[in-house]
């Protein structure tokens, strides 16, 4: 989970720490590539296969979550190793007291420690992430016309305002991540990270030939693929 930064110590009443569903919020949180992954799933389906009619090249597209799945293991195991490498076990909040004798986060926290070391915030990484990579595959929506009257029109609707609503609260969960836990440079890593794995796919791999591709576009709107491949 989270910690919170040693200079939030004298944050204020209201800071979501004290709020009483803070742990549902956060493991809201932690589940946000789950969330991104179950709603993106369907849309990419629904809306590549309605605009493009071939079923191989909308599981060529669905690979994104598979890559988007791969990107989230390897980064958060780096923000672990990290945080293992860098750590130490202490007797109190406060970092008094170096109990040497416990090597590893679980066993100083199974023996009452706490484990302070380099932890990278993987709310951060993972709240940028999704964000942007919902805001790419959403861009397909210049493109879909659907009959108001047709059952596609429903479902795509409903997945697009799922989406949004979604989208709002990674945004608002990364604000507040901002605001109370972790420290400036933890957050700043995060967000590189997950900036990093945004650029990697949709601005360097994606537009080449042997990937997942970026969401069909019509010639006119192929100006954003021809940018990226410059």
């Amino acid at each position: 989970p989270p910690h919170l930064s040693p200079d939030m110590v004298s944050s204020p009443p209201c800071s979501l720490s004290s709020l009483p569903l803070s742990s549902s919020v956060r493991y809201f949180v932690k589940m946000a590539w789950a969330w991104t992954f179950c709603l993106l799933l369907p849309f990419i389906a629904l809306t590549n296969y309605h605009l493009t009619g071939k079923a191989g090249l909308v599981l060529r597209r669905l690979s994104t979550l598979l890559v988007g799945t791969a990107i989230w293991y390897i980064c958060t195991s780096i923000f672990s190793n990290i945080e293992h490498y860098t750590g130490s076990c202490y007797q109190s909040p406060a970092l008094e007291g170096v109990r040497k004798e416990h090597q590893s986060k679980q066993q100083c926290h199974q023996e009452g420690g706490f484990w302070h070391g380099f932890d990278i915030s993987g709310h951060s990484f993972l709240l940028t992430f999704c964000a942007l990579m919902i805001v790419e595959e959403m861009s397909v929506l210049h493109e879909v016309k659907t009959d108001r009257s047709h059952c596609l029109h429903t479902a795509i609707t409903t997945l697009v305002v799922a989406l949004g609503i979604l989208t709002f609260i990674w945004v608002l969960m990364f604000l507040c991540t901002a605001v109370y836990f972790h420290n400036l440079s933890q957050k700043v890593f995060g967000t590189l990270f997950g900036l990093l794995g945004w650029y990697g796919t949709y601005g360097f791999w994606y537009p080449k030939a042997f990937s997942p591709g970026l969401p069909p576009q019509s010639c006119s709107l192929n100006l954003k693929q021809d940018s990226y491949k410059k």
